[in-house]
């Protein structure tokens, strides 16, 4: 499919991908993980699932600031010109696991209903501010969300 726009690239990329980096911080050190994610139709919320005990629970608990990036890489030389990577930034934080939010999760990750269901785990979810979407290695866009 060729992408045309950057809001055809947002979405083919949050569509498309299954796993993304989330990136947090602690008194000024960063930290990242590799989460399985679902967004909302509107682009404007991405949820995901993590453990109460991690370190990515505890960075957000006292920073909810975090950045989430996604990407189409092949790990080949035509990523420089082929890849799209599409940069989150925004709010995180726990919510209830209501319907809504379980299945919309759920119908992109079925394989993970146990994780999400777990009295241990936390349904997160990032409400985005702006998406930064860098196409060909050096097209990049920055999209407000209000």
């Amino acid at each position: 499919m060729t992408v045309n726009t950057p809001e055809e690239a947002l979405l083919d990329i949050l569509k498309g991908q299954s796993l993304a980096v989330l990136a947090t911080e602690k008194e000024g050190r960063p930290y990242t993980n590799l989460i399985a994610f679902a967004a909302t139709e509107d682009l404007k919320n991405i949820l995901f699932v993590t453990p109460r005990f991690t370190r990515k629970y505890s960075n957000i608990q006292g920073s909810s600031y975090a950045s989430i990036m996604v990407d189409n890489r092949s790990n080949t030389v035509s990523d420089f010109k082929d890849a799209t990577v599409v940069n989150a930034m925004g709010i995180v934080k726990e919510v209830d696991k209501i319907p809504v939010f379980s299945d919309l999760y759920l119908s992109k990750q079925p394989h993970l209903e146990k994780f999400l269901k777990a009295p241990t785990s936390a349904l997160m979810m990032m409400e985005v501010e702006k998406y930064i979407i860098a196409t060909s290695f050096q097209n990049v866009v920055e999209m407000e969300l209000k």
